[in-house]
């Protein structure tokens, strides 16, 4: 029985970074790993960024769909691949507006079942965990800790020991006003340690660090959440434009509440540079390839708002 992993986490957490950093892992111990990503629109970056860390070394496959139902069909769609290649692991790394209930339902379809089995449930949280949060954004944040085997705080270097055991108590939070009976403790099953600092012995933990299967308050969170995104290609940006409209996006309440920006852009000289911003930090850095787009993800998104940002980008 293969395994398959569910990394989750809420937008900009860092699951891409972290992925990157287990698939590499996985492939020093002879593991083909293959990933499965779920994205907006029909580029999706993050796989284009797990392609050019891996290489011919992995497989990538991704899942492009809003409605649920046809989500699942395609998500249990690409297990089946994976379950008749030689894949010996599997990642998955869901939007981070994505509810993981999903995830067990389909592992335990016919004839996955017979082929996989779930590994470690990852949780990936910043250690800085931003609030207010919607009532909507808890739930996502509960249905994705839930079952986590490990709660990984991401950017422990920039926080302090109080922002930190905060982040911790807003987890603890949010189990209990949607009933979920999990209470997470600081070195127990919760990780915060510098993540440049991680040794092979840290990721072989991850990997048996497995899922507590633990009920919680359900929401409807489907096709009539609050959250969307505005997915823009062929834009006019050059990487120098980047931080500035990203900034300008986050900074402009009238846009909606802007929690993700991501994509690329092409240099004159013809080299890409890639885009990550969440409203805490906007990083923009070399990529070895990539595709003319930007996504916008956010909750109540007024979308003429955010196209007066992009028109003096528009060809």
């Amino acid at each position: 029985m293969r395994p398959v992993d569910l990394i989750t986490g809420f937008l900009g957490s860092g699951k891409t970074t972290f992925i990157t950093a287990y698939g590499k892992y996985l492939i020093r111990q002879g593991i083909r790993p293959g990933f499965i990503e779920n994205d907006y629109g029909a580029v999706n970056v993050d796989m284009l960024l797990l392609e050019n860390a891996f290489g011919s070394d992995a497989d990538t496959e991704m899942i492009i769909a809003e409605d649920p139902e046809c989500h699942r069909r395609r998500f249990k769609a690409k297990l089946i691949t994976y379950g008749m290649t030689g894949v010996g692991h599997v990642v998955v790394e869901p939007s981070g507006i994505y509810d993981a209930d999903e995830f067990f339902d389909v592992l335990h379809d016919d004839p996955l079942e017979r082929w996989f089995q779930p590994g470690s449930v990852l949780a990936i949280v910043d250690a800085r965990l931003s609030a207010p949060l919607s009532k909507e954004t808890r739930y996502l944040l509960v249905s994705q800790i839930a079952d986590a085997g490990a709660v990984i705080l991401s950017r422990t270097q920039d926080a302090s020991d109080e922002e930190i055991r905060g982040t911790v108590d807003c987890l603890n939070r949010v189990c209990d006003e949607f009933q979920c009976g999990r209470h997470f403790e600081l070195g127990k099953d919760v990780v915060a340690k510098d993540w440049r600092t991680f040794t092979d012995d840290d990721f072989e933990a991850f990997r048996r660090a497995g899922c507590r299967m633990t009920e919680h308050l359900r929401l409807q969170t489907a096709k009539d959440n609050d959250f969307s995104s505005v997915y823009c290609m062929n834009l006019t940006l050059l990487p120098s434009d980047l931080a500035p409209l990203a900034s300008s996006l986050f900074s402009d309440p009238l846009c909606g509440t802007v929690l993700r920006i991501k994509g690329f852009t092409k240099g004159t000289d013809g080299s890409w540079t890639e885009l990550n911003a969440t409203p805490r930090e906007i990083r923009t850095s070399p990529s070895a390839a990539g595709q003319q787009v930007l996504i916008i993800i956010g909750e109540h998104l007024d979308r003429t708002r955010i196209e007066s940002h992009l028109r003096p980008f528009r060809p």
